[in-house]
C-alpha cells in the first residue's frame, strides 16, 4: 500500500533509514528516498539533514553527488532558502555532470519557480554535453527533450530539432503539443463540456505515461561482475562456473544480453555491479545458497530495487559500463 498521509511518509521514511542502518552500502539510494517521503510529509528540514549527511560522509563516500545537490536545492527553495538554491544550482551547472538526473532536477526545479528562460538554458546545456549527433537517445535523457519541450511551449517560441526529437520520442496518444499547450489550464475554468471532456482526455493519456513510468520504477537491469569480484566469486562458489566462463566472456554477453533487449523495445535498461560480500548477504537473507544459480537474478533485482541500477546504453563518449577505463565507444559501442 502506498503511503498517502503525512504520518505514512514519515513511517516509511524511518523504515528506509533502518535499512540503510542494515545495509549500509545501499546508504545513498535508500537516504534518498526516506528523503522525498520526509519532503512529502512536509518535514523538509529534516530532509535537508538527511542531503547534508549524505554529502558530509567520509566513510561512505557518495555514487552522485551532483544529485543529492541537486535534491537538497530543490527542497530547499520550498521551504524559503532560495539563495542557497540558487548557489547549489549554479554550482552543478558549472560542474557538467555527465548524468540526465541532476540536470532534470534542477531545470524542473527553476520551471516551477517561473524561471523559465534559466531553466530552458539547464536543458539545452544539458542536451548539448550528453547527447552526440546522430546517436541514439538513452532512456534517462529523454525527459530531458520532454522537460525542454514543455518550457518551450510555455515560452511560446517555435520548434527546433530537438523539439522535433521529442515529438518523435512520445508515445502517448496526445501529442506533446497538446499535453504542453498553455491554454490547457484555461479549459480547467470553462463551462463548456465539449472543452471539459477534451481535457479529461488528455489527462488521462498524461495519467497513463505517469503510469507506466511508476509500473517500472527501477530498470530491467542485468547482473556485472567486475573481475576480481568474479574471480573470487567462482573459487568460493565453483558450482557457479556453469554460469560463468571467464570475464571476458561475462562482459561480451552481458552486452549482447542487452543489446537483444534493447531491440525487443524493452525501454529503462540497466546494470548493477555485484561484490561477494554483498550476494552472501542477499543469500543469507533469502535463507538460501550462494552457490545456487537461480539466485543471482533475484540478487541483481534487488540491487536495482535499491538504486544501485545504471542506466544503459550509456552514451558512446562516456565511460563504459565494464569499469576497462575507456569510452563505451571504444570498449562496447560498435553500433
Amino acid at each position: 500500500m502506498r503511503p498517502d498521509t503525512p504520518a505514512d511518509h514519515t513511517t516509511e521514511a524511518e523504515r528506509l533509514l533502518r535499512t540503510a542502518a542494515q545495509y549500509p552500502e545501499d546508504h545513498e539510494p535508500l537516504f534518498l528516498q526516506a528523503a522525498a517521503h520526509l519532503e512529502l510529509a512536509g518535514d523538509r528540514a529534516r530532509a535537508a539533514t538527511l542531503y547534508d549527511e549524505l554529502l558530509a560522509s567520509s566513510d561512505n563516500a557518495v555514487d552522485n553527488p551532483h544529485l543529492v545537490k541537486a535534491l537538497k536545492a530543490a527542497n530547499l527553495w520550498e521551504y524559503g532558502h532560495e539563495a542557497e538554491a540558487r548557489a547549489i544550482i549554479d554550482g552543478i551547472r558549472a560542474a557538467g555532470p555527465l548524468d540526465a538526473a541532476p540536470w532534470e532536477i534542477i531545470a524542473e526545479t527553476l520551471e516551477a519557480h517561473d524561471e523559465l528562460e534559466s531553466a530552458h538554458d539547464v536543458f539545452s546545456a544539458a542536451l548539448t554535453l550528453l547527447l552526440s549527433p546522430g546517436e541514439e537517445v538513452p532512456y534517462a535523457t529523454q525527459s530531458l527533450l520532454t522537460g525542454r519541450h514543455r518550457v518551450r511551449r510555455l515560452r511560446g517560441v517555435g520548434h527546433d530539432a530537438w523539439d522535433e526529437l521529442a515529438d518523435t520520442l512520445h508515445t502517448a496518444a496526445v501529442p506533446l503539443d497538446e499535453l504542453h499547450d498553455p491554454k490547457r489550464l484555461w479549459a480547467l475554468g470553462s463551462s463548456d463540456p465539449g472543452e471539459l471532456r477534451a481535457e479529461i482526455n488528455r489527462l488521462r493519456a498524461e495519467l497513463g505515461t505517469y503510469r507506466t513510468a511508476l509500473s517500472r520504477p527501477f530498470p530491467v537491469a542485468v547482473l556485472h561482475w567486475p573481475e576480481d569480484e568474479l574471480r573470487e566469486l567462482l573459487t568460493a562458489y565453483p558450482e557457479l562456473t556453469q554460469e560463468y566462463l571467464g570475464h571476458a566472456d561475462h562482459l561480451a554477453r552481458l552486452e549482447a544480453a542487452l543489446r537483444d533487449l534493447h531491440a525487443t523495445g524493452t525501454p529503462n535498461l540497466g546494470i548493477v555491479t555485484g561484490t561477494v560480500p554483498s550476494y552472501e548477504a542477499f543469500a543469507a537473507s533469502e535463507a538460501a545458497s550462494p552457490s545456487d544459480p537461480d539466485l543471482l537474478p533475484q540478487y541483481a533485482t534487488t540491487l536495482a530495487a535499491r538504486g544501485r541500477a545504471v542506466p544503459w546504453p550509456p552514451a558512446r563518449s562516456a565511460a563504459c559500463w565494464c569499469g576497462s577505463g575507456r569510452t563505451y565507444r571504444d570498449c562496447h559501442g560498435t553500433a
